[in-house]
């Protein structure tokens, strides 16, 4: 995709919600990390709903830890592949307590050494909660960038790096919420909704759908 045309579907973007978030719901960098640790292989529907029974019981590792093993999984049973979140969610507490003060690193590599926490899940907390202008590539994401051209790539690393090359400095801290909410909510897997999509003369996509 031609530089001016990632930078005109970046402004429509903006354009369409100046001031986009995750839709995790949280208060502290502690909270958004136990729910983006929870949302691997979930919807933000389902960890919203467990997280609004944990969190004002249980919101610091301290608190955590002391609900122990079992306490915990009785408010996340609800969600995929609880057991091992609990597990890296319980090991995560410990970490930061012993190693962090009990407080959410900023630096990528003390994020990616806690249970659970991926290169993903690291680009989420240093983005949504510190501001960082890092770019998670999740499932949507990743077909979004495939898709219109802005960015293609066969993995989620190179699509990641592609990203932040093509990126404008000036939307690149957003760029991580635009692009997840276009590819939920209008750049679907199964029926995209182009008839409906803002950036639809600018996307390289050859099967568009009409309606």
């Amino acid at each position: 995709m031609k530089r001016e045309h990632v930078a005109e579907l970046f402004r429509r973007l903006r354009e369409l919600n100046p001031k986009p978030t995750t839709e995790l719901e949280y208060a502290t960098p502690f909270e958004l990390l136990v729910a983006v640790i929870l949302s691997a292989q979930a919807t933000d529907v389902g960890v919203n709903k467990a997280t609004r029974k944990l969190f004002p019981v249980a919101n610091t590792p301290q608190r955590i830890l002391a609900l122990g093993e079992d306490g915990l999984k009785r408010y996340i049973s609800t969600i995929g592949l609880f057991n091992g979140k609990a597990k890296n969610i319980l090991e995560t507490c410990r970490i930061l307590i012993e190693r962090h003060r009990g407080e959410v690193p900023r630096e990528r590599a003390a994020l990616e050494a806690l249970p659970g926490v991926g290169r993903k899940t690291a680009n989420v907390v240093l983005n949504t909660a510190f501001g960082e202008p890092t770019i998670a590539v999740d499932t949507h994401i990743f077909r979004v960038a495939n898709r219109t051209g802005l960015a293609p790539g066969k993995t989620v690393r190179a699509v990641e790096d592609k990203l932040l090359k093509a990126v404008p400095a000036e939307f690149r801290r957003d760029a991580h919420h635009w692009l997840i909410l276009h590819g939920r909510y209008v750049c679907k897997a199964r029926k995209p909704d182009c008839p409906h999509c803002a950036i639809r003369d600018l996307c390289a996509y050859k099967a568009k759908t009409r309606e």
